[in-house]
């Protein structure tokens, strides 16, 4: 059987290393061309490149910091010039500043709000119009189970995530008709560098008694970008930690 996503192009931002890495690999496997976007890791973006390669698919490593527009604008352009018109947006660049409530500065809301939903609005702003007119689309925003909980990071990224979902139930009312659908998913408690400093505590509040793995969240975004009928949802990917 043909894979699901051959032919089609993929643009993942954050994927150098971690959730987005393990999304741009699944993608390719599951038959996409893919561009791999950085911010600041390029030996690691070219090692993901490297792995894609191997799988017999096209890759291509790209620097932006997706949180501006012109950054935006060019990193689309050069992906398209590279890969072709982009069929599947994955928003997953973000930041997690750790700050308590005393803590927490302006700017360190400022940039957690850049960075996280910002640059989601931006990705989907520069994409969708082309994916409306082709008429096939897949925008999928990575939020996190602070959308809803408490979290490890604090009320401003809290405050990120959940402005993800409603940006995602937002585009999704509005592009169902023309072949494009927006999901989001929502990862908690997965195996990352955030959580590294808090990992065993971490476990003992999942009921499947451990943390999640980038695979398992890349399996659902593979599974959103070959749906058709699935439009305006979120997704949890947390071990039963909580429930919809």
């Amino acid at each position: 059987m043909p894979a699901p996503l051959s032919s089609r192009t993929a643009l993942v931002t954050g994927a150098s290393r971690g959730i987005g890495k393990a999304i741009a690999l699944a993608l390719a496997e599951a038959g996409a061309n893919v561009a791999v976007n950085f911010r600041e890791r390029k030996a690691e973006a070219e090692a993901t490149v490297k792995a894609i390669s191997a799988l017999g698919r096209k890759a291509v490593a790209l620097q932006a910091d997706v949180s501006g527009a012109k950054a935006v604008a060019e990193l689309v352009r050069q992906a398209e010039a590279a890969l072709g018109p982009i069929d599947i947006l994955v928003n997953n660049a973000g930041i997690a500043v750790r700050r308590g409530l005393e803590d927490l500065s302006e700017e360190d809301f400022d940039r957690t709000i850049a960075t996280n939903l910002k640059s989601a609005f931006l990705c989907t702003q520069a994409v969708f119009a082309g994916m409306r007119r082709r008429g096939w689309g897949r925008i999928i925003n990575i939020s996190s189970g602070a959308a809803r909980g408490a979290g490890l990071v604090g009320a401003h990224y809290n405050a990120s995530k959940a402005g993800m979902e409603g940006l995602t139930r937002g585009y999704a009312a509005r592009l169902a008709k023309d072949g494009v659908t927006v999901n989001a998913v929502s990862p908690s408690l997965i195996e990352t560098e955030m959580i590294a400093d808090h990992r065993q505590e971490s476990i003992g509040r999942i009921p499947v008694g451990r943390l999640g793995t980038g695979e398992e969240v890349a399996a659902v975004v593979v599974m959103l970008a070959a749906n058709a009928y699935m439009t305006g949802q979120t997704v949890q990917v947390n071990g039963g930690l909580h429930f919809n």
